[in-house]
């Protein structure tokens, strides 16, 4: 009896040890394949994540929407029609009698002496149907025709001097005379009485409608291009260039004693801001009276021209075209020489850095300054003269 007893709790303790050894190699066995799969699990989140973030960046050079194009006169994307219809150019006095409205809203914006060494300003404006008031309006000036016949655009300004008729009567230019057409301008309050006459894109479009202006780019136009942009992926920062110099300061008071113009660069924006003071004024900002912001612009061109004085009462003239001269180009707070030339009335002007490159501008708005030859402009207080 006592055997029996020790025989069965000898095979008590037997099964016993057993049954715990394989719960032992059981646990062993299925440890390797749970922890695998526990730490599988954030990888597979964070690729889903990271291919989430690479699919969602947008390519800034691909379209934003069905149906925009980039426009020629400042590469920012476009509606398609808008790209299609011809500029505006229009001529507005830059006096301190001058009531500025629409300049914000210029893809282009030139700038020359007239008589006095005024300046005067004439824009190029793209979207021209939406705007709600532009001008005041004011005289014409040859060269200024120039300017505008390069970007085939319909020029509006209000009468101007003798020296205009010639060119003014060619088959070729499609003008818009204030005076001839009274319909394209109305009177509204103003800085005075001379400095009063505005337009709109409607009262524009009734206007090429009356003489029969095509909307669109002539031929030979459509195809052309003008400026040569850099990608926005890859913008042009100047750093390819050894001789590159620092701009954050543009003074044009030693060229435009009147108006005494400067630009700074805003590093938030990337834009240099336009600032000028007349005669016995103080400094300020630029602005635009239509939205009360202040001219801005991505790129600066500054092109030495030869001119000449007409007559006594200080009529300027100055050789647009057939003619290679030197000027300098600005952008994101540096500046580079460079040289331009035009070849025809209707040619673009192209601008060449030192190697005979065509350079190329950044998306944004550009202003064209013209110097007379011999006269000097200020860089970060360093003066920069004509080659």
């Amino acid at each position: 009896m006592k055997r029996l007893q020790v025989l069965f709790l000898v095979a008590l303790s037997s099964s016993l040890l057993l049954f715990g050894c394989g719960k032992k190699e059981e646990e062993t066995a299925t440890q390797p394949i749970v922890e695998p799969i526990v730490e599988a699990q954030p990888q597979e989140e964070e690729e889903t994540e990271s291919t989430d973030e690479a699919e969602g960046e947008e390519d800034p050079d691909t379209p934003p929407a069905e149906g925009m194009v980039k426009s020629r006169l400042t590469n920012e994307w476009v509606d398609e029609e808008v790209a299609k219809t011809r500029p505006v150019a229009i001529m507005v006095p830059n006096s301190k009698t001058a009531s500025q409205y629409g300049l914000s809203e210029a893809s282009i914006l030139y700038e020359c002496n007239v008589e006095g060494s005024m300046t005067r300003l004439m824009g190029i404006w793209e979207n021209w149907k939406d705007l709600e008031k532009v001008g005041n309006i004011r005289s014409c000036r040859d060269y200024y025709l120039y300017w505008a016949f390069e970007w085939d655009a319909i020029y509006i300004h209000y009468g101007g001097p003798f020296y205009i008729d010639d060119l003014i009567a060619r088959d070729d230019t499609q003008n818009i005379n204030c005076i001839d057409y009274s319909k394209v301008s109305y009177r509204d309050t103003a800085k005075n009485s001379t400095d009063n006459a505005f337009t709109d894109g409607s009262l524009i479009s009734e206007a090429i409608s009356h003489y029969g202006y095509p909307t669109e780019y002539r031929e030979g136009y459509s195809d052309e291009t003008h400026y040569q942009f850099a990608t926005n992926a890859e913008p042009n920062t100047l750093e390819q260039y050894s001789d590159a110099i620092t701009a954050e300061k543009i003074d044009m008071s030693p060229a435009y004693p009147v108006t005494n113009c400067y630009f700074i660069y805003n590093e938030e924006t990337g834009l240099y801001d336009r600032y000028q003071h007349l005669s016995g004024d103080s400094d300020g900002p630029h602005i635009d009276l239509a939205n009360n912001k202040q001219l801005s612009f991505k790129n600066i061109l500054v092109q030495n021209t030869y001119f000449e004085v007409r007559d006594q009462k200080g009529y300027l003239s100055f050789q647009c075209h057939d003619t290679t001269r030197d000027g300098w180009f600005f952008t994101n707070g540096k500046g580079i020489h460079v040289n331009w030339e035009k070849t025809s009335d209707y040619g673009a002007t192209r601008y060449y850095d030192d190697d005979g490159n065509e350079i190329k501008l950044n998306t944004g708005k550009t202003m064209v300054c013209i110097l007379e030859d011999g006269d000097t402009f200020n860089v970060d207080d360093k003066s920069i003269e004509s080659n």
